[in-house]
Parts: C-alpha cells; sequence; structure tokens
C-alpha cells in the first residue's frame, strides 16, 4: 500500500485562473472542508499531479460520494451558490454565475460509483491555499479507461499515466477494480507496450500473464454460454446505439453491471446532441464522459 504523500502542485501552476473563479474554488473547497465532507479533486489538475503534463482547464472536478450530494447542496445554498443535480446517474454542479465546479459520483456509464475505497491513502497537495486530496492514479486510470467517443478518447491519458506510475501503481487492486471487464484493462496495457516499445516490462510480468490467462480460457468457451450483450455502450454513450435499438443487442448499462436504469440511459442518450456547452463549443472541448 502506497503511503500517502504531499504534492507541491499547485493550481497556479497547473493553469492560470481568473480571480474571481479562483475566489469560487477557493471558497467551495474551504467550505467542504470546514463542514468535513470528504471530497477528492481529480480531472486535469490530478492528471498534472500524477504525470506533470499540464493542460488548460476551465472548471474544477470533485469527486463525492452521491449520499454526500444532499449536505454539499444545502451547504453551498448556504453560501448563496446553485446546485443542479445534472444527471442522477453520475454528475452534479455547483454554479457561480457562467462558473460551476463538477461534483462526480459515478462515472457516465454508472460502472464506477465513488465509494470507500476511493478515500484510502490519498496524496495531499493545495488548490489556492486550500489543502486538499487527490483522486489516486488506480481511479482516475479506471475511469478513464472507458472513455472511448468519437469526440473523446481518453486512451493518451491512461499511457500516460501507466509511464509515469508503473511501478507505484496497486495492480492486485486495479485488477480487482476492473473485474468483469479486465478485457479493456488488456487492451490499455498492450497499447502501452505498442507507444513505449522500451518500457514493456514496466507492467508487471504477472499481471500481463493473469489477464492473458483469462482470455485464453475465455477462448475455450463456448459461443452459446454468452449473453447477445453490447458492452461497447459502456464505452460510448452514441456509437453502438445502432446495436442496440436496431440489431437487438441488450444494452451493456441496462445489465447488473451498470447502475444506469433505462430512464438514466434515455437522459444521457438525449443530451447527445446538445453534447457540448457553449464553453465547451468556444474551447472546442467535449463534455466530459
Amino acid at each position: 500500500m502506497k503511503p500517502t504523500t504531499d504534492l507541491a502542485l499547485s493550481l497556479e501552476e497547473a493553469e492560470e485562473v481568473e480571480p474571481r473563479v479562483a475566489d469560487f474554488y477557493r471558497h467551495t473547497l474551504r467550505a467542504l472542508n470546514d463542514a468535513g465532507i470528504p471530497f477528492l479533486v481529480g480531472g486535469a489538475f490530478a492528471h498534472a499531479c500524477h504525470t506533470g503534463i499540464r493542460r488548460s482547464t476551465k472548471d474544477l472536478d470533485l469527486f463525492i460520494r452521491r449520499a454526500d450530494y444532499e449536505r454539499i447542496a444545502q451547504l453551498m445554498r448556504q453560501h448563496g451558490r446553485r446546485t443542479e443535480m445534472s444527471y442522477p446517474h453520475w454528475l452534479a454542479k455547483v454554479h457561480d454565475g457562467q462558473e460551476f465546479i463538477d461534483l462526480i459520483f459515478n462515472s457516465g456509464n454508472g460502472l464506477m460509483p465513488v465509494d470507500e475505497r476511493w478515500f484510502r491513502d490519498n496524496r495531499r497537495t493545495e488548490i489556492l491555499g486550500v489543502p486538499v486530496l487527490i483522486a489516486n492514479v488506480e481511479d482516475s486510470l479506471l475511469t478513464k479507461a472507458f472513455i472511448m467517443e468519437r469526440e473523446r478518447y481518453d486512451g493518451g491519458d491512461i499511457a500516460h499515466l501507466l509511464q509515469a506510475n508503473a511501478e507505484q501503481l496497486d495492480w492486485s487492486s486495479l485488477l480487482e477494480r476492473f473485474g468483469p471487464h479486465w478485457r479493456v484493462l488488456l487492451a490499455h496495457l498492450t497499447l502501452f507496450g505498442y507507444i513505449y516499445p522500451r518500457e514493456r516490462q514496466r507492467i508487471p510480468g504477472w499481471v500481463l500473464e493473469r489477464l492473458m490467462a483469462r482470455l485464453a480460457e475465455e477462448m475455450r468457451e463456448p459461443a452459446a454460454l454468452n449473453e447477445n450483450i453490447c458492452a461497447g455502450t459502456l464505452l460510448s454513450r452514441e456509437q453502438y446505439l445502432h446495436d442496440v435499438e436496431q440489431l437487438g443487442y441488450v444494452d451493456g448499462r441496462l445489465t447488473s453491471a451498470s447502475t444506469m436504469t433505462a430512464e438514466d440511459v434515455a437522459a444521457w442518450t438525449e443530451a447527445i446532441p446538445a453534447g457540448r456547452s457553449q464553453e465547451d463549443q468556444a474551447l472546442g472541448r467535449p463534455d466530459p464522459v
């Protein structure tokens, strides 16, 4: 188990933040700290902490437990902020005028609810002078591994997380967390060896051996044992709609693998045409999925 570590990187070093926006972030982070409500910083800032790769972002991502949302909403109202449950299966927002903070309590595909495992051995840092904890590398990797939209693919982020942290990863935990979705992990590890040929050996041999053994075992299973499921919807909310709407496949999001309901899927699908906010369009940046 890796020790809790202090990180020196500050938000000002990671990106430029306008003073008014910085005040909004600082005020919110302090309010959450003072109230004792657990949260983790994720997104571009956590990625910079884990990889050293800095990129501009115009919002702040906080991972929270779903059970804490009502407390946060009440706290924010007391501080004059507006909250919105944007998508009940995974995402809420705190608003201050045109600015916002994302409150994330699951992944967009409903596979990765934020639970107590997210809050173990997190690294410490400061954002705008406020002490915070950041999401662990394993959790960052886990959520990014399933983002394979036409407009956004986080495979590069996965490769960089591995390149910067391969020796420090809790591989046993990572395998457990991927569970039945181990093929997604194997795909990313295979690509890592392609992207960085001289660094293939940094992935522990036993990890690849275990995954390849599972692959060999699965290949021997009769096809009839497998349900007519399209798990592609767990990777992209749009690209596999044809399969589930026209070809008769069972939507992977409506199986026991995901926490999504049919209503969640409908709402998330309906949002596709509007898929990018005005800010994202102006920046050429897709919404997170």
